[in-house]
């Protein structure tokens, strides 16, 4: 798989890993990754068989940008984690991903993977919104290069979303069924993080979790209501949104660990 412009100039492998300059960083760096990583994989999977060309190419070009996300984030922690992005990325067991319980969910219909990229792209780019002006210079230059990619994503599934939910019958049912299953994990992104005081206080991250999620409800509920359709609810276990994950995860954990299983040398 080819990185794309997001991580052009990230070394595959880093040897010698520095000081983080704040606790908490590593564990921010690894729950991004495994976000971009784990939403790039799922949705790779619609290659060749999207519902129309159009968006068998857009779908692909989706899941390539942010596997290219993954690869850069996963570099920036090996930086300060050691190891190299691909040992990160294929060598742990399903229970060490830190990815929301939003992405979860198996891959299902389009219409699942349509509210699935809705949910999760507006919450990132509330996330991305707070690291962008963030003192730690490495994150910060990422964010930026990340988040010029990203909105044409919000694009993408903005007008899919409201193409769903406009249409009669079987298309908008598919939409409110998905939209319901996900409903209870979708602010999993803004799982609660250990260590956030210190990265405030840092200035790595500008707001706090909280108040970020708060800002993405503010951004897709105007959407949702006026499409008539559900608003996430609060998570009954915040604490734990990022833990316990699933059999479709299992799943999709031994589909792409198979070639790094069978051959242990291959590499991103």
């Amino acid at each position: 798989m080819t990185p794309t412009s997001a991580n052009a100039d990230a070394d595959a492998v880093i040897a010698t890993p520095i000081a983080p300059p704040v606790a908490g960083l590593t564990d921010l760096l690894l729950s991004m990754a495994d976000d971009e990583f784990v939403i790039g994989f799922s949705d790779s999977e619609w290659t060749g068989i999207a519902p129309i060309l159009e968006e068998d190419i857009a779908m692909s070009s989706l899941a390539q940008d942010e596997l290219g996300h993954a690869a850069a984030l996963y570099d920036l922690l090996a930086t300060i984690a050691g190891g190299d992005r691909d040992a990160i990325a294929y060598d742990r067991e399903p229970h060490d991903y830190r990815h929301a319980r939003l992405l979860d969910h198996g891959r299902g219909d389009w219409a699942m993977t349509i509210a699935r990229r809705y949910l999760y792209e507006t919450a990132d780019a509330v996330r991305l919104t707070a690291l962008v002006d963030g003192s730690w210079a490495p994150l910060a230059d990422l964010v930026g290069k990340i988040r010029r990619e990203e909105r044409y994503h919000l694009m993408h599934i903005g007008t899919w979303l409201e193409r769903l939910a406009r249409a009669h019958g079987e298309p908008r049912d598919r939409l409110l069924a998905a939209l319901t299953i996900l409903g209870p994990d979708a602010a999993t992104v803004f799982t609660p993080q250990e260590d956030e005081a210190a990265l405030l206080a840092a200035g790595i991250v500008t707001r706090p979790i909280a108040d970020q999620e708060r800002d993405w409800r503010n951004d897709i509920e105007p959407t949702l209501r006026g499409l008539d359709l559900p608003i996430p609810p609060l998570p009954h276990d915040p604490e734990r949104g990022r833990s316990d994950h699933g059999e479709a995860f299992r799943w999709l954990h031994g589909e792409f660990t198979m070639v790094r299983r069978g051959d242990p040398g291959a590499t991103w």
